[in-house]
């Protein structure tokens, strides 16, 4: 088996990938064939195959299954026509530019994504969402609503299902903030964040340095 060794400062970006204006944290992974705009990946996090990210901040080691769609960009419902002809409009005018108001518009919207998530196969999170720390996005789902801390959401629209953890060991590892460790004490801590439940780890490292 072939092991990719990821660089702590040079985002591993497979072929073929569409990306403008994005940041990159350390140990950053792009699947093949995504899209990003207006975005920025913190530390360790990544995504897989033809994730389409836009106008979007993703906190660390969140998780992004292929064809997961973030900041999905939305047309003017409000004006007289839906078609991008009158904000793209110098792709079909040449004595127009494009409405960069609009785009700016756009940018403004912001998704934001937090550390240590879970975004399944094909799920979507809306502009002006914010999904919480730990929390999980069900393959398929479409997220309109904020999403708190470690909850597991579902359906079209997401609806919680139910939290991860009870509300005691969620607030403590908000507390704990293991996902702020340094590379190296994340190496330490490897086998023991292979085999305690979250209660044992919280057990272990609360009050620690």
């Amino acid at each position: 088996m072939t092991t990719t060794r990821l660089k702590p400062d040079v985002p591993f970006i497979h072929p073929d990938c569409e990306i403008t204006d994005a940041t990159f944290g350390q140990y950053v992974e792009i699947g093949r064939g995504s899209r990003l705009a207006h975005c920025a990946l913190d530390d360790y996090s990544y995504c897989d195959r033809f994730a389409d990210i836009a106008n979007a901040s993703v906190g660390k080691f969140s998780n992004i299954a292929a064809f997961v769609r973030i900041g999905a960009t939305d047309h003017p419902m409000e004006k007289a026509s839906l078609h991008h002809f009158h904000y793209r409009s110098a792709d079909y005018f040449d004595d127009a530019d494009h409405d960069d108001a609009w785009f700016d518009h756009r940018r403004t919207r912001r998704t934001v994504i937090g550390h240590d998530t879970w975004l399944g196969h094909g799920a979507q999170v809306r502009p002006d969402v914010v999904v919480g720390h730990g929390a999980v996005v069900a393959g398929g789902a479409i997220v309109t609503k904020d999403v708190p801390p470690f909850m597991i959401v579902a359906g079209i629209p997401a609806v919680p299902l139910r939290p991860r953890f009870t509300s005691s060991v969620a607030d403590r590892l908000m507390a704990l903030a293991w996902w702020d460790w340094p590379h190296a004490r994340l190496r330490d801590a490897l086998d023991d964040f292979r085999t305690l439940s979250a209660e044992e780890f919280l057990e272990r490292y609360e009050g620690t340095i």
